[in-house]
């Protein structure tokens, strides 16, 4: 299941902007670092950039050696862990679930070493946590909204900084949604200038 997803550029100047969009882990609060999934490009006025927001996710996770493993496709409520066996470091749902129905979580059970707990969607880095040590957890909870904004040098699967994030307030929400259209509009230089603006147009 997805959600089917146009972008347009409606704006009413014809400067080459970059829109970023993304999601907040509510587990995390807002000082976690936001990940930009994905960022559209070079769309000009008129034009138009369709993609998909898939409702489902997978884990994965990167250990101390720059190991990467394969990518899980997980549900709310799991608790995922990487761990040591004979082949070396894999990543295995837990039989514990998470303290949360509403959140995923990504346990270290290795003996040594950090871990980055990482949360994909439509196969893009959607969040991340850092430096998950030994019998420690990265804890996901995603509401179904997006945020998206216009971005400048932020490229897709990149940590935004806080000075980003702060021009970054409008949230979509994609309850009921199918397919719409998220027209860009606003824009401009000069005294005459107005602020980008985002609208989602759900579609029959």
């Amino acid at each position: 299941m997805f959600i089917e997803l146009t972008f347009i550029d409606n704006a009413i100047d014809v400067n080459n902007v970059n829109v970023a969009l993304f999601q907040k882990n509510e587990a995390m609060g807002f000082s976690d670092i936001a990940i930009a999934w994905r960022v559209i490009k070079n769309c000009g006025r008129g034009w138009s950039h369709t993609f998909r927001y898939p409702m489902g996710f997978e884990v994965g996770v990167k250990d101390s050696y720059n190991n990467v493993s394969d990518h899980k496709r997980a549900t709310n409520g799991e608790r995922w862990k990487a761990v040591l066996d004979a082949s070396g470091n894999v990543l295995v749902k837990d039989s514990v679930p998470s303290a949360s129905a509403k959140d995923v979580e990504v346990y270290n059970g290795l003996g040594t070493g950090s871990i980055d707990a990482q949360i994909y969607k439509d196969g893009k880095l959607l969040a991340q946590k850092t430096g998950v040590a030994p019998e420690q957890k990265a804890v996901f909870q995603f509401k179904p909204t997006l945020w998206v904004g216009v971005v400048a040098q932020v490229e897709e699967g990149q940590a935004m900084n806080s000075a980003i994030l702060s021009d970054i307030n409008t949230e979509i929400s994609l309850l009921g949604i199918r397919k719409a259209n998220l027209v860009m509009t606003g824009g401009g230089s000069g005294p005459n200038a107005e602020p980008y603006k985002f609208t989602l147009e759900p579609i029959a």
